[in-house]
């Protein structure tokens, strides 16, 4: 890949992340009533967390793209190559959907502030397949809002497809046209006193008390709030892309973060303080379709303006667009390159752009964008998400167990690491606890997804390299001065590991959904 962005470059790149916060926004405040403010913090204080061990092992790959996951793999490689590709299908998997899900809200956000919500244009609709045995009123359809949205991803593609230094500039541009008009409807109630302390009042879930099914509601709200909350992490998909990798990858993924905590706590502070409990209840809060409009009526504005607010809050999802879009395409190139992923999205075009990978993405998106209701395809990719969480934080051990003489630019503080290694478990606990609360069949779907990994891998490994990973494929991982790896010394170790997540899962599940 061509050498051309810098930290602060990937930081713009990466402000995708903090305006997923508008995606669940409405569905978590739905299901969670007052607390949901403390939901998106206790959610990216974890997030936060584990961006240190993250980038002490992005620093220790400097010539690879794809993020996270694809560092993450080289660690549980050496001890299982069932779960080490299933890290970075999983990765791809979570992040991947942002581009249906954050076109089809874009394309809603515009329809209902151009046209009333019975036009022909907004209540057309053809249904090609119903799925309601998955969840009621699932179903896959073409509408308006397929059609715009679709457009909206295909303008992404174009863009991207010029090279990450232009991306970059465009990016620096929806910031600028997204982020800060988010700040703005998030700051003015502030100066204005329309915050209601009484929105915040009984401070218990949605259920009215903190018993077990209050509990259930408050930990589902972190499972979702995690596909969102975690994302700066993303920050790290393209060392193979700074100029300067070594001194510039923990510098992007921790301002990256920084962002994050910023806004992922605002936003939904002020979000509950002005509009309520009620008013989040509403159908087009919980879907998402409607936060644009309920952002935006936040200042008090006039029909003109608050127009211009949405069009300009639309920006934030197609910045969030660009950002999967870029970070995702190359999970899936270097999974290639690496032997984990189908061999034909190892290509690059002559920008040192990962075209085949585009073009998949693209191509499942167009398919995801057909379901009518976009929390559920958010919650089957939840799952996957926090599953690759679970593994990577575990991965920042094992890598320094394994390779310890490795070169790290950036060594996070042990309580750090230790401190992220505990919240694996807490992670997996959530996907127990929380992923059937949108939707009866979500856990096992969610699941059921991350093993598709299996054949994939194993008919690249086993059919297509004949055994045999790409040569140099750990290069980075090898000391100074020696010509190949160290044994491991993680032993029994990550079984374990793998043993303890099980049980974190299943005692979640079996506490709140078979013995309540």
């Amino acid at each position: 890949m061509v050498r051309a962005v810098n930290w602060w470059q990937v930081v713009f790149i990466a402000a995708g992340s903090p305006a997923l916060v508008m995606f669940s926004l409405g569905g978590i405040s739905a299901v969670t009533g007052t607390v949901s403010p403390l939901v998106w913090f206790v959610s990216v204080m974890i997030g936060f967390v584990a961006i240190f061990s993250y980038a002490e092992i992005a620093g220790m790959h400097p010539n690879k793209s794809g993020g996270t996951a694809v560092y993450g793999a080289t660690a549980w490689v050496r001890h299982s190559r069932i779960i080490a590709p299933m890290s970075v299908w999983s990765n791809w998997l979570a992040w991947s959907p942002i581009l249906a899900i954050g076109s089809g809200l874009g394309s809603g956000y515009l329809l209902s502030i151009f046209l009333p919500p019975d036009h022909a244009l907004n209540t057309w609709q053809v249904t090609l397949l119903d799925l309601g045995f998955l969840k009621q009123g699932l179903t896959i359809r073409i509408n308006t809002q397929f059609i715009v949205g679709t457009i909206l991803m295909v303008t992404v593609w174009s863009i991207q497809h010029s090279g990450i230094a232009r991306t970059a500039r465009v990016q620096i541009i929806l910031t600028l046209g997204g982020i800060i008009p988010l700040l703005f409807v998030t700051l003015i109630p502030f100066f204005t006193g329309r915050i209601e302390m009484a929105n915040f009042s009984p401070f218990v879930p949605l259920n009215g008390e903190w018993n077990l099914e209050g509990w259930r509601l408050f930990i589902g709200g972190l499972f979702l709030a995690a596909w969102a909350a975690y994302a700066a992490e993303n920050a790290v998909c393209y060392m193979s892309e700074m100029t300067d990798p070594a001194r510039d990858g923990a510098k992007a993924i921790i301002w990256s973060g920084v962002v994050g905590v910023i806004l992922y706590t605002l936003v939904p502070f002020v979000f509950q303080g002005v509009l309520g409990t009620e008013y989040m209840r509403s159908p087009g809060i919980e879907s998402g379709e409607g936060v644009g409009v309920a952002l935006a009526s936040m200042v008090g504005a006039g029909d003109f303006f608050a127009k211009l607010l949405v069009v300009m809050l639309t920006f934030t999802l197609f910045l969030a667009i660009m950002t999967a879009m870029a970070g995702s395409s190359r999970t899936l190139y270097q999974g290639a390159h690496d032997g984990w992923m189908p061999k034909f999205l190892d290509q690059l075009n002559e920008n040192g752009v990962p075209t085949r990978a585009m073009w998949t993405d693209l191509a499942f998106n167009a398919l995801l964008l057909l379901m009518s209701d976009y929390m559920f395809v958010m919650a089957v990719s939840a799952v996957n998400y926090v599953l690759f969480h679970y593994l990577n934080l575990n991965a920042g051990w094992i890598h320094r167990l394994d390779n310890p003489n490795a070169k790290r630019p950036y060594r996070a503080p042990n309580w750090l690491l230790t401190f992220g290694t505990i919240l694996a478990y807490v992670n997996a606990f959530l996907i127990g606890v929380g992923a059937n609360l949108w939707g009866n069949h979500i856990l096992f779907l969610g699941l059921a997804a991350a093993f598709i990994s299996t054949p994939l891998f194993w008919y690249r490994h086993y059919v297509v390299d004949k055994g045999q990973f790409p040569p140099g494929m750990l290069n980075d991982l090898i000391p100074e001065g020696e010509t190949e790896l160290p044994p491991t010394r993680a032993g029994i170790l990550p079984y374990l590991a793998l043993a303890g997540g099980l049980v974190s899962m299943l005692a979640g599940y079996i506490i709140f959904w078979v013995m309540f």
